[in-house]
């Protein structure tokens, strides 16, 4: 496990900018003292305490499979792809949102795109093509993706018309379970 260097952190922090309203938050210190930082292993970029990734130096890397949050992987071309592990973290931090009715989280949550007619409501002006996180009437996040439109656009759109391109839901953990957490 090593600290990402240069080029990768703005790889990942231009996917999370993407998503997030305040990346400030994410590195700022907590209260104890302690922060977060970001780590990578096997192509795949964690988010963990400082305190737990010094304590990890111990473990050898092969035996290390995952600590923290698993925010995504870089792939071998140098991009980095969002799992949906890192639900939380774009939740918590989430800049534009959209929440689906009833009868639109079940198609989304088996790998569809969102509907107009599907979305109960959605933040005022988001751009086109900008990341989104995806919430059920409750405030539950199923997961997040891309809006295919601007909020203005979309308000004209027929009921069929695409809103949101789904870049991964909650449903992955049971349809990728194998190769959620490989290394590899």
């Amino acid at each position: 496990m090593r600290p990402l260097d240069e080029a990768e952190t703005k790889v990942v922090f231009d996917k999370l900018a993407n998503y997030c309203s305040d990346l400030k938050s994410l590195i700022a210190p907590l209260d104890d003292g302690d922060r977060y930082v970001f780590r990578l292993n096997h192509s795949r970029v964690y988010y963990v305490r400082l305190s737990v990734a010094n304590l990890a130096t111990s473990i050898a890397r092969d035996n290390l499979l995952s600590l923290g949050i698993c925010l995504g992987k870089m792939t071998k071309t140098g991009k980095f792809r969002l799992h949906i592990t890192a639900l939380p973290i774009l939740a918590d931090n989430a800049r534009y949102k959209i929440w689906v009715k009833d009868n639109g989280a079940m198609p989304f949550l088996y790998g569809s795109n969102i509907c107009k007619a599907h979305v109960g409501r959605w933040s005022a002006d988001c751009p086109e093509h900008q990341g989104v996180v995806v919430y059920n009437m409750n405030d539950v996040p199923l997961g997040f993706g891309v809006s295919a439109r601007s909020t203005a656009e979309a308000r004209r759109l027929d009921p069929t018309g695409i809103v949101c391109f789904r870049q991964a839901d909650c449903g992955e953990y049971l349809r990728d379970e194998d190769a959620l957490f490989a290394s590899g």
